[in-house]
């Protein structure tokens, strides 16, 4: 089939979504203030933005291979903009559940969607190396995000100023052309659900489980863990959590040059062996600095996993790719929901040291589950 569409555009506004998908995860952080004014119970917040991301990853998949990605690429982009507005206005709890339940739909489809158009684009000789910046962008969303807040006490500027920005790409987003859908013998109910009997998937999808779970356990529990068993106060605990991002940013930038020479699956292990060693400090560093260069390297070494698993996902199941790939990161939310609970229940617990021990146990379960998934899938023939 002949491509219709500009390459180079179409990979600017996947980099551009998967940056709004990074503020989406961070969008709750600014308006506690304004939550606790109006006594919202901020904790039944977090549940709606996962439950609207989970729906999205669902939705995504059958839906870019059976219509292509334009019209759903700029609904969901409409979607995640209205949730910033409301944000910036809400006056009443359902006006925030509301805008929260959009933001976390229209950020779980561009989430998924953006690794698959991403997928589509490109070959297997590049496929790798723009997932991996693709990946980068996302830290890009959060950490911009994070500094506007920063710097911007009033938490209505930074939002406005995003939703100008999204504006602006979908207006973009009307005028390129996107990948058309694939053909429609390759889309159907039946097809869709055959995909569950490759195990090549389910493994793909279960190296995500760990990674995820890896993501959101740090994410979440860092802070406290540092505050509990080192002599940090919240400020410096918190500024960890910017150290793990810009560590992830580099990891991402920096991964197609080393997967030029040491190949997807050399690549992933020695990313993991840099998250693993970074683990290690955090559970042994008492400073604050000691804490912080073991944060830069667990997010360097966390940002290896996703983009290459998902390169394998896209290039084993290339003729459903978009479906493979809403399967394979809804195993992965699956992961993040397991390992917080888990985690959580050891925090509520006192055991604020599990945190390197779950840690280590995900990169551990990876380093074993990565092998026989690639293995796997270079023996899967799709039909």
């Amino acid at each position: 089939m002949e491509k219709r569409y500009n390459t180079t555009s179409v990979f600017v506004a996947a980099c551009a979504g998967m940056a709004f998908f990074g503020v989406t995860m961070l969008s709750l952080g600014p308006i506690m203030g304004r939550i606790g004014e109006l006594g919202v119970n901020a904790t039944a917040l977090s549940p709606t933005l996962t439950a609207g991301i989970i729906i999205g990853t669902l939705l995504f998949g059958p839906i870019v291979d059976k219509f292509g990605y334009k019209g759903l690429i700029i609904l969901s982009s409409v979607l995640a903009l209205g949730g910033i507005l409301g944000l910036s206005s809400f006056d009443t709890d359902t006006l925030l559940q509301a805008s929260i339940c959009c933001l976390g739909i229209g950020g779980g489809v561009l989430n998924g969607l953006t690794n698959a158009l991403v997928s589509d684009i490109y070959e297997d000789d590049k496929r790798g190396s723009r997932l991996s910046l693709l990946g980068a962008f996302y830290c890009i969303g959060a950490l911009l995000w994070t500094l506007l807040n920063y710097f911007i006490a009033d938490y209505h500027t930074p939002l406005y100023l995003t939703s100008a920005v999204m504006g602006c790409f979908v207006i973009f987003f009307c005028f390129i052309r996107f990948p058309e859908a694939k053909p429609a013998e390759n889309v159907s109910m039946k097809k869709t659900l055959g995909l569950f009997k490759y195990p090549a998937l389910l493994l793909f999808g279960l190296v995500l489980f760990f990674q995820s779970g890896f993501e959101g356990a740090s994410g979440d529990f860092t802070v406290s863990y540092l505050t509990g068993t080192r002599s940090l106060d919240t400020a410096a605990a918190t500024l960890a959590m910017t150290w793990f991002t810009i560590g992830m940013l580099a990891g991402r930038l920096l991964l197609g040059s080393f997967m030029k020479f040491a190949k997807d699956l050399g690549t992933l292990f020695i990313y993991l062996v840099i998250a693993l060693a970074g683990v290690a400090m955090l559970y042994l560093m008492k400073s604050a600095a000691g804490v912080y260069v073991a944060m830069i390297l667990i997010g360097y070494g966390a940002g290896a996993t996703f983009p290459v698993i998902l390169n394998y996902v896209g290039g084993t199941f290339r003729n459903n790719s978009g479906t493979a790939i809403s399967v394979a990161v809804f195993i992965a939310l699956l992961g993040q929901f397991t390992l917080k609970r888990i985690t959580g229940v050891a925090f509520n617990n006192g055991n604020y040291n599990m945190l390197p021990a779950i840690l280590t146990a995900a990169i551990l379960i990876m380093m074993c589950i990565v092998p026989l998934s690639v293995k796997v899938g270079k023996n899967t023939k799709v039909k």
